[in-house]
């Protein structure tokens, strides 16, 4: 199968962003942890750890597709965030962003007739709804709760990623 040029660039740039954003969620880990708030960043370890797969997704349809894998740069993340609450707020401006350049891969394909990868794609654009829930859930718990009970969101998250590891 050949995708067309514009198709394979795009691709491998989605693969770029998704180990930006892998690299994003690992410096937040870090600094959470830094902050003595040791769930939040086993939280944000395991999102980057969910992003490292999907940049890994990306790369193994470009090959099963045979089409060249080009692997970029990707920058530094941001730092010094400041508090729990900017760093959530941080990572759900990512998973927006990340929903929008999904939704334009999907539209390339769908204006490129290239069935395949619209099929591919679809995977990707469930995920972003369970991605940008899961971070605004946590941003309005952080925001509700306040700096003063931040304990309180690590014990949620804590129960929350304990259930979810048991699915």
């Amino acid at each position: 199968m050949n995708l067309s040029d514009t198709a394979n660039q795009k691709l491998n740039e989605q693969i770029a962003n998704e180990l930006g954003s892998y690299y994003l969620y690992l410096a937040m880990s870090c600094e959470l942890h830094d902050m003595g708030y040791k769930v939040l960043a086993s939280f944000f370890e395991r999102q980057a750890d969910e992003e490292r797969e999907h940049a890994m997704k990306f790369l193994e349809y470009l090959q099963e597709v045979g089409s060249p894998v080009r692997l970029a740069a990707i920058p530094a993340p941001k730092h010094d965030f400041g508090s729990p609450a900017k760093i959530v707020q941080a990572a759900l401006d990512n998973e927006l962003l990340v929903t929008r350049q999904i939704h334009e891969l999907a539209a390339l394909a769908d204006r490129e007739r290239d069935y395949p990868t619209r099929s591919f794609l679809t995977w990707f654009v469930d995920e972003q709804v369970e991605e940008v829930s899961s971070m605004r859930d946590l941003q309005q718990l952080m925001e509700r709760a306040g700096e003063q009970h931040i304990l309180l969101v690590e014990a949620r998250v804590a129960r929350q990623m304990e259930e979810k590891g048991k699915g």
